[in-house]
């Protein structure tokens, strides 16, 4: 089975990246209006953003009793995601003394060794039950890398976010919830600890990110359709209609000098230079015409 494989993948022509994603009927984008900006999109494109976000569950009785020990000052979300799983001592320690100093009690995920300066309301975890804890009332903010899943578990439940991007697309994201007014960016880089307590202490304690974040909540929850049943819908719609080559646009189907108007381009340019070509040959012919005209005469 294995060599038949093979053998029809030493058959099959090479395609580009760009080739097998113009072949695409639908496009379901993991973004919503609530974290996009205005802009035209093709009909072939739905946003289901959120589809995997849901209500928070009950937490394990051991992390719900320090969350419950935070008091009035709630609980602050620390997870850099699932690629990264430690960093350098020296940014584990400067990141550790930053949050020991705000009185939230801090979960973060974190695989690597045990900061030195890793205070009494900080407790690490090799995973946590993100979403869940987002859910929780008493979320105070969300320390992120800035991936999408993460992002929008945010949204979804109000959580305002400091932003830590490192690569990828999480710079974008983190830049999205920055003009929303959602979220503080710090580099990672460069960040010292008072960086990341100033970031802290304002999207905490400025009502502003909070209110922010609650109108984005607002406006994911108000759709007609819930993300996940949008992108059920247009997945089953692609199978009932063996396609959707009626909201595929045709520019697909061009050549890279079809689609930036190289051949109409050319040939405009070909009819502008014969125009200049003729009118100068008529312009010369007149001109040697009329000179051999004028010669004659004072010849006579």
């Amino acid at each position: 089975m294995l060599r038949r494989f093979q053998k029809s993948l030493e058959r099959g022509r090479p395609t580009t990246l760009c080739e097998t994603m113009g072949k695409a009927e639908i496009w379901l984008i993991r973004t919503y209006w609530d974290f996009e900006f205005p802009r035209p999109y093709l009909p072939n494109f739905e946003f289901v953003g959120g589809l995997h976000c849901k209500p928070a569950k009950p937490l394990p009785k051991e992390m719900e009793e320090f969350v419950q020990s935070s008091g009035e000052d709630g609980i602050v979300v620390f997870s850099l995601g699932s690629m990264v799983k430690n960093l350098t001592e020296e940014k584990a320690n400067r990141i550790a003394s930053a949050l020991a100093q705000i009185p939230q009690k801090v979960l973060w995920r974190y695989k690597g060794k045990k900061p030195a300066t890793l205070g009494a309301n900080t407790r690490l975890y090799d995973w946590i039950p993100q979403n869940d804890l987002l859910g929780h009332p008493k979320a105070k903010a969300f320390i992120t890398h800035g991936g999408t899943n993460g992002i929008y578990e945010a949204i979804y439940h109000g959580v305002p976010m400091v932003g830590v991007p490192m690569f990828a697309d999480q710079p974008d994201n983190i830049a999205h919830m920055k003009a929303k007014g959602a979220a503080v960016e710090v580099n990672i880089n460069t960040m010292t600890n008072a960086d990341l307590l100033n970031a802290l202490r304002t999207v905490i304690n400025e009502p502003s990110y909070k209110e922010n974040a609650m109108r984005l909540k607002r406006i994911h929850h108000d759709q007609p359709v819930k993300p996940l049943d949008r992108a059920v819908f247009w997945i089953e719609f692609v199978m009932r209609h063996k396609g959707a080559k009626h909201l595929r646009p045709a520019a697909h189907n061009l050549t890279w000098y079809q689609y930036h108007s190289l051949d109409v381009i050319g040939f405009l340019l070909a009819c502008v230079a014969t125009a200049v070509f003729l009118v100068t040959r008529c312009c010369l012919f007149s001109c040697r015409k009329f000179g051999k005209t004028g010669k004659k005469k004072k010849r006579e």
